[in-house]
């Protein structure tokens, strides 16, 4: 039997009531969702790297950024905080000693409760970077043969952007540790690649179990450690000035390459020639044994150097540091 109209009108009138109802609460939810969503958003990891530090990146011959997200993972991880330096920062080993009788002097600190030995780079570039060198906006520090990162950790937890060169697989690997663990995946940027003076490949000496120790020249390579194996790969070069964009207020670089580093300046020419003020403080290894090994001299890197404008050299270890007067 069909409903009375007045019977059929209550419904509808009940119904339309309860969709009202509905849809404010939904346009009243609707901000509390959406804040929700961006909290929940910026809680997420970041796997890529941030616009900061990548989308600014010139793809030079090839060459991109390292993706550490989509690299495999080397174990096992050695790692720790460093002791003894304003701001600590977190580090990776990639060369672990003889294990298990001989392991590396920081993994038998690591087991005695202590942390890694302060490396003397990464006290000097945060000194320097808490004076003179890093007053003002934060700019972008170079690091050139980075190795495991003890000098680009240290710039990036003082919120210093990174942009950094390592050839060496196994040590990039270990940055990518560092990355993580020091929550700066937004602020360093490295290449798997050598800086040098032109683009294309060379040939690189790896010393097993002394990376660090690893030479583009052979005799270099074995300077210090003539009975460790040695393995030839073949790596990508990039100049700094093929890299670095001409807006970076670029405050300080850092040149490691075991003997190379005439070869990373020259390909670093239009950086160096910035006017003083805006020119970058400058720390190289000046060993003259690893230089003539790559065919270069302490007196010829400084005369480079003397025709960019850097006059003022001073030697501090086997370092030396320079800037414009």
């Amino acid at each position: 039997m069909p409903a009375p109209p007045a019977a059929s009108w209550r419904r509808h009138a009940a119904s339309a009531a309860a969709s009202s109802s509905t849809r404010k609460t939904l346009l009243l939810l609707l901000p509390v969702l959406l804040l929700l969503l961006l909290f929940v958003l910026s809680r997420a990891p970041d796997l890529t790297l941030s616009p900061a530090a990548a989308s600014s990146r010139r793809l030079s011959a090839g060459v991109r950024p390292f993706d550490c997200y989509a690299s495999q993972q080397a174990s096992p991880v050695f790692a720790s905080l460093v002791e003894g330096v304003p701001h600590p920062f977190f580090y990776s080993l990639a060369d672990m000693g003889a294990l298990p009788d001989h392991p590396h002097k920081n993994i038998a600190r690591i087991l005695k409760g202590k942390r890694f030995r302060k490396p003397d780079i990464s006290e000097t570039i945060q000194q320097l970077l808490g004076g003179k060198v890093g007053i003002g906006s934060r700019g972008v520090v170079v690091d050139v043969g980075a190795n495991v990162g003890m000098a680009s950790f240290a710039a990036a937890v003082m919120g210093f952007r990174v942009v950094a060169f390592e050839p060496v697989l196994e040590n990039l690997q270990r940055i990518c540790d560092g990355v993580y663990l020091n929550r700066v995946q937004d602020q360093v940027v490295v290449y798997h690649a050598a800086a040098s003076d032109r683009v294309g490949n060379i040939t690189m000496h790896k010393v097993i179990g002394r990376l660090d120790n690893s030479a583009i020249s052979a005799t270099g390579a074995k300077l210090a450690f003539k009975a460790n194996e040695e393995i030839a790969v073949e790596v990508a070069t990039i100049p700094l000035d093929e890299v670095i964009l001409d807006a970076e207020r670029v405050v300080l670089i850092k040149i490691d390459v075991q003997g190379w580093e005439y070869h990373v300046l020259r390909g670093a020419s239009k950086l160096l020639s910035r006017r003083k003020g805006g020119a970058p403080y400058l720390i190289y290894e000046e060993d003259e044994r690893l230089l003539q090994a790559s065919n270069s001299s302490a007196r010829e890197i400084r005369a480079f150097l003397s025709s960019v404008g850097y006059n003022h050299c001073t030697r501090h270890g086997t370092d030396a540091h320079c800037t414009k007067n």
